[in-house]
């Protein structure tokens, strides 16, 4: 084995620590998942178990991201950048970030809506930035109601019940930038205001 295949492999252990931790996820959490054992994953980590491709491929289904991510392969050949959409709770989440850890670009697309929907506020742990590209949305935070037109952007802990949708029904295409150790961006929106300067409360 020659020495930059030696220090690939070295490298994964911490990097999929750092990824899991990053996650939120427990070592149970992350064995219940995968299938694989608790044990072969701590050891994996520390550097004591070497990584393999059947240990690799549930770890990056289960962090959805690509393998050559977890074992920080450098990439040659075909430049271009093949971005796989994700599809949750009627949205289409298309990462833009390719890094494991840290934080998670996206650009996020809300459909069109004949009715408008009954927001349904979440909460989660970490910290989120969104930019509106195009269209109208609605965020609904806490007790604000808030509608952000193309161009305004948008910072929250997500530990406070939140909500994303279309202020018209139309299409809603967001930046989003999100980090679950609550690294904030700097560019907020004022929450009282409205694009007409009226206040939403």
């Amino acid at each position: 084995m020659d020495n930059e295949t030696e220090d690939v492999l070295d490298a994964v252990g911490p990097r999929l620590r750092a990824l899991r931790r990053d996650r939120g996820i427990t070592l149970a959490d992350l064995s219940a998942t995968t299938g694989v054992s608790e044990s072969t994953l701590s050891r994996l980590e520390s550097g004591q178990r070497r990584a393999t491709l059947e240990l690799l491929l549930p770890l990056a289904r289960t962090y959805d991201v690509p393998l050559d991510d977890l074992v920080g392969a450098p990439r040659t050949g075909d430049p271009r950048i093949h971005l796989k959409p994700i599809h949750r709770f009627g949205m289409t989440f298309v990462p833009l970030s390719r890094r494991p850890g840290g934080i998670q670009a996206f650009k996020m697309i809300i459909p069109a809506q004949p009715k408008p929907l009954e927001p349904t506020p979440q909460t989660h742990d970490g910290f989120e930035w969104l930019y509106v590209l195009n269209g109208r949305l609605r965020l609904v935070l806490g007790d604000r109601d808030m509608t952000l037109p193309p161009g305004e952007a948008a910072e929250f802990d997500t530990s406070m019940p939140h909500w994303l949708g279309s202020a018209d029904g139309g299409v809603v295409e967001l930046l989003i930038l999100f980090g679950l150790q609550g690294m904030r961006a700097h560019v907020r929106a004022d929450p009282h205001r409205s694009p007409h300067g009226e206040s939403q409360r």
